[in-house]
């Protein structure tokens, strides 16, 4: 899901005098339109996560928040460097810490207790991470990390109940960035020795708009390439997101302008920056690639909304957004910001099911109620507390403190939680046999036995259906994930990382056999190197295996202009040009083919929701890359997708130790004609293509434990143990593909 930053900037600090800083004049009084654009942004946001239908853009409010941010602070520094030649960080932190953490950190603690209480174990260590992680104001960075698809529904396990926090980790790193950067312009300005007053103040403002058009055409364009590129990275980073804080500081810069609309041109701007953010809200949706250029809609809405403001703050669209209703709810912005996600998210646990509008609107009014206690018990006290808003040093102590108790509890509870164990009684391990057909055997031979092997996975499958609890010897256990992962890189077989189009050697088995195979794809060929790696020792194989992850093997046609900077970022052409360079030299006799089907049309990794798998376009570039294949002499079998899990597999069965049927897939249908389509194009290039699904699936469900081996460790790559398993079918499909066309 997505969430938002919420503004937190005092609109009331003490400033010069406006006859010597015109500019100063209208960005230092009180504003209660802006408060109302806090109000209208929260709202958006907070009904969003409530799913209330016709609101599926409200996760612009970030966008409204940052550009308010940027406006509220960049004039607040501005009027400090203009009048003395610097800023005072000390004051400036100090104001931000008692402003921010004290309230943040109450609800983090309070979270984590809760989360600890009501989530599985593995997700409980999960979110404490989060926590920790969202304490120190990096789970933006921590998120990108991770691969949090910030659109992403999950239907077993909940989201993050720290998702949220991304926001005010970008708000937090501005907030020690850009005052950097107010005061190194302050400093170049002096040292030029040009518009500086004998007190040292810097008067010019051009120095600062210069440098902060040229961070919002910096981080504009990057936003825009990542959104196509790396959409996690895109959404959740400051060097993204700052164009849009650096749009607000711009109208900072130049209020006296602002300030010379005529009255009706003021209000016609602020109605249509109101009108262009309320129509980002209910046209925008969770299959938009955002921020990119729709960010450009709600940002330059809350750019004409302030800026209109600037010269009739109380009239036109003022006059709405200055009501004292929306006056009280931009005040508890913030708190009820904190508040909202983590009790919707943690409702559905606390009672034991999925739970519908009604019930998140209730938890959206709960949630309300907490934020209003936060305000007068939390918020207001340490904020207005003379003590503390006169000493710099006991603002950033109190900041400080907040932090550190915050993931103190985070560390203990870390410490405290269980390691899930399966308690349900010992399963006897799934043990599948294969007699090597003898060479020269007909097609009919080979058939049988790629039939007894699957014959013999499906007996086990079935048997697996309705096992509700988890194994005491589950295999591997559901704390292995970090093995799994750095099992699946096979020793940097797997390429991850951009930029990257090599592929090392990677040879195993009998490497001066007559017989080579090789093994091709992206992480899910990986995934089966495994069973591969034993069948090169029990045939006498030589084994070579590429594979690079988020890169399609085929060779998918790229429309899209901005996909093709991705691509040239990525560098799959590159790699699976490298990779056919390699086959014809090295003339495998068979070439195995596994790859996700999560790629779209134009050629890139699909992140959002609304992919059309089997397309004309997928058939026909897989079609391309067997005829190629084929082309170097050797045979080629292309696997069917594997079926994917309704969710990350570890955590969910940590959730469901007496219930592991809930982690049970949906065997799909739909998908049975799109394969028998992948059949027909593999075939019509001379390959042989496997429907794998069976090896998986009975009928209609997909157990995510077989006999006592967990299938998958995350949302759908196969655990060593199980691919380990499957050996002897990937062997009975090799054997026939190696022996008849």
């Amino acid at each position: 899901m997505a969430s938002v930053a919420v503004s937190t900037t005092d609109q009331r600090e003490p400033t010069r005098p406006p006859e010597l800083n015109p500019q100063a004049s209208a960005a230092k009084s009180f504003r209660p339109d802006i408060e109302g654009l806090r109000a209208v942004a929260v709202l958006a946001v907070v009904l969003f996560h409530a799913d209330l239908p016709g609101l599926g853009g409200g996760f612009v409010g970030v966008d409204v928040f940052f550009v308010i941010s940027g406006f509220l602070i960049t004039g607040l520094l501005w009027r400090e460097a203009s009048t003395s030649g610097s800023v005072r960080l000390r004051n400036f932190f100090a104001a931000r810490a008692r402003r921010l953490l004290p309230a943040s950190a109450l609800v983090g603690v309070v979270t984590m207790i809760a989360a600890a209480l009501l989530l599985p174990p593995l997700q409980v260590r999960s979110v404490t991470i989060d926590g920790i992680t969202s304490a120190l104001y990096i789970s933006n960075y921590w998120f990108i990390g991770s691969g949090v698809k910030y659109f992403g529904h999950q239907s077993v396990l909940s989201p993050s109940p720290f998702q949220h926090y991304w926001s005010l980790g970008v708000e937090e790193q501005f907030y020690l960035v850009w005052p950097l950067l107010i005061i190194g312009t302050a400093w170049i300005i002096r040292r030029r020795r040009k518009h500086t007053d004998k007190t040292g103040a810097t008067a010019s403002v051009r120095p600062y708009l210069v440098v902060l058009a040229l961070v919002a055409i910096g981080s504009w364009a990057l936003s825009v390439f990542f959104t196509y590129l790396i959409p996690p990275l895109a959404f959740f980073s400051l060097p993204t997101r700052a164009w849009q804080l650096a749009a607000g500081g711009l109208i900072a810069l130049t209020v006296i302008y602002w300030r010379r609309l005529p009255a009706p041109a003021a209000a016609f701007l602020g109605w249509t920056g109101l009108v262009l953010i309320l129509v980002a809200c209910t046209q925008l949706t969770g299959e938009t690639r955002y921020p990119g250029f729709a960010a450009m809609v709600p940002t330059l809405g809350a750019v004409l909304v302030i800026g209109a403001g600037c010269a009739a703050p109380t009239q036109g669209c003022g006059r709405l957004l200055g009501l004292a209703t929306m006056g009280w709810i931009g005040r508890v912005s913030y708190s009820w910001y904190l508040w909202h996600w983590p009790v919707l998210v943690l409702t559905p646990p606390l009672l034991g099911h999925q739970v519908g509008l009604s019930t998140k609107l209730a938890a959206v009014l709960v949630s309300l109620g907490l934020a209003l206690l936060t305000l007068r018990y939390v918020e207001n006290p340490l904020r207005f507390a003379d003590r503390i808003r006169n000493s710099p040093r006991a603002g950033l102590s109190l900041g400080a403190v907040s932090t550190a108790i915050a993931v103190a509890v985070g560390a203990v509870l870390m410490t405290w939680t269980p390691h899930p164990v399966g308690h349900g009684p010992a399963i006897k391990p799934v043990t599948i046999t294969s007699t090597p057909v003898p060479p020269g055997s007909s097609l009919a031979a080979y058939d049988a036995e790629v039939a007894d092997v699957f014959d013999q996975v499906q007996a086990a499958v079935a048997n697996s259906l309705d096992v509700e609890q988890v194994p005491s010897n589950l295999d591997p256990p559901l704390t292995d994930q970090g093995a799994q992962q750095m099992g699946i890189l096979t020793k940097g077989c797997l390429r991850v990382l951009p930029f990257d189009s090599s592929h090392p050697e990677c040879v195993a088995g009998d490497t001066s056999s007559d017989t080579t195979v090789a093994l091709i794809g992206d992480s899910r060929a990986a995934m089966f190197n495994p069973a591969f790696l034993q069948l090169a020792d029990q045939r006498h194989w030589r084994l070579i295996m590429m594979a690079k992850a988020g890169c399609p093997i085929t060779d998918l046609r790229i429309n899209a202009h901005f996909n093709r900077l991705a691509e040239q970022m990525q560098r799959c052409a590159a790699w699976r040009e490298g990779i056919l360079a390699r086959l014809a030299v090295e003339k495998p006799q068979l070439i195995v083919v596994s790859t996700s089907r999560a790629y779209d049309a134009d050629g890139a990794h699909v992140l959002i929701p609304g992919l059309k798998r089997y397309d004309q376009a997928w058939l026909d570039s897989l079609n391309g890359l067997v005829r190629e294949l084929r082309g170097t002499g050797a045979k080629a079998l292309v696997l069917g997708t594997t079926p994917d899990p309704p969710g990350p597999v570890p955590l969910c069965l940590s959730g469901h130790l007496d219930d592991a049927t809930a982690c049970t897939a949906r065997r799909n249908p739909a998908h049975g004609p799109g394969l028998e389509a992948e059949r027909a194009a593999t075939e019509a290039a001379g390959g042989q293509y496997a429907d794998v699904t069976d090896l998986f699936c009975s009928a209609d469900r997909c157990p995510s434990i077989i006999g006592n081996t967990m299938v998958y460790f995350d949302a759908g790559h196969l655990t060593r143990q199980y691919a380990e398993l499957l050996t002897p079918a990937m062997g009975a499909l090799a054997d026939r593909a190696l022996a008849h066309d």
